[in-house]
């Protein structure tokens, strides 16, 4: 039996702006993760998850589902024809939370279709597949995601440039929490874009800002000043606030984690519901996490940034 995986990911400052030139910078979420395994069959190419058991026929057009797409583009990709394997998924990540679920079980299924027919694919041509299918569950995506999980590692990110990895300068911890209630990165995207077609005068200096408190949270991350990043993510929420893409039980989350003794809180990813970080210290983290629950979060994820 073969196995791959991939990592949930966390966006620590610039979502929604990154969508318009802006920077971000995202880390992998590696303690949740995404996997894959691949068996033999006698009946050609499946994808089994949860309850879905479908078989892949690559020549059909058009392929809507996320999971035949990835296949399709993969074995296009290395011009082989389907294994006779069932491909079955399993994930830890929260669907529809801003942990790049999608891309990271596209990922997970990339990679063990890969190893499958004998080939290892190159992060970079791995990454150009997993964008093509996050435009099923996103519209317009940013490209930031599938960076950061087929990569798994600390970037800052702008679209179409070259991919950076990010000096940590001193290690910090974040809690995540999960508000319980789904999002559609896609649908607050298209919002977002609707402001700003509608609006530009307003929007695009709340953009431009998001990029400069990117580029300062980039400079404190890298030279290891903790307290500053705490300081930015409240500033990044408040300009997310503005872009109206978070949500009451997003704010109680921030609220309760930064009055508990976090450094600084903000929702990540899409927003409208999903997930929020907080910055803790070892000596705040407990509490934060118990606030955090008792503010409604059904899950709350430790993960460190190194």
């Amino acid at each position: 039996m073969i196995e791959a995986s991939a990592p949930a990911k966390a966006i620590l400052f610039g979502e929604h702006a990154v969508v318009y030139g802006q920077p971000a910078i995202a880390v992998p979420v590696s303690d949740l993760r995404a996997f894959a395994t691949a068996e033999p069959n006698d009946s050609g190419l499946r994808i089994a998850a949860g309850d879905l058991d479908i078989p892949v026929n690559i020549d059909a057009e058009p392929v809507e589902h996320a999971l035949a797409l990835t296949a399709r583009l993969v074995l296009k990709a290395l011009d082989v024809p389907a294994p006779a394997v069932t491909i079955t998924i399993r994930s830890d990540i929260p669907i529809a939370s801003g942990l790049g679920s999608g891309a990271a079980v596209s990922t997970a299924l990339a990679r063990a279709l890969c190893m499958a027919v004998g080939r290892t694919p190159g992060h970079e041509a791995l990454n150009k597949i997993i964008y093509e299918v996050e435009k099923i569950h996103h519209g317009t995506p940013s490209g930031i995601d599938n960076t950061v999980i087929v990569y798994e590692r600390p970037v800052y990110f702008v679209r179409g440039q070259a991919i950076e990895p990010l000096t940590i300068g001193a290690h910090f911890t974040l809690l995540i929490g999960d508000t319980g209630k789904s999002a559609s990165t896609r649908a607050a995207v298209a919002s977002v874009r609707g402001l700003y077609e509608s609006n530009l005068i307003v929007i695009q200096p709340i953009l431009d800002e998001i990029g400069s408190v990117v580029e300062e949270a980039r400079s404190a991350i890298k030279s290891g000043d903790v307290p500053a990043i705490g300081t930015l993510m409240k500033r990044n929420h408040e300009l997310l606030q503005w872009l109206t893409v978070s949500s009451p039980e997003l704010d109680a989350l921030v609220t309760a984690a930064e009055s508990a003794g976090a450094l600084g809180a903000k929702l990540s990813g899409g927003g409208r519901g999903g997930n929020m970080i907080a910055l803790v210290t070892d000596e705040t983290c407990s509490q934060v996490e118990a606030a955090l629950r008792a503010a409604g979060a059904v899950h709350v994820f430790r993960t460190e940034v190194r």
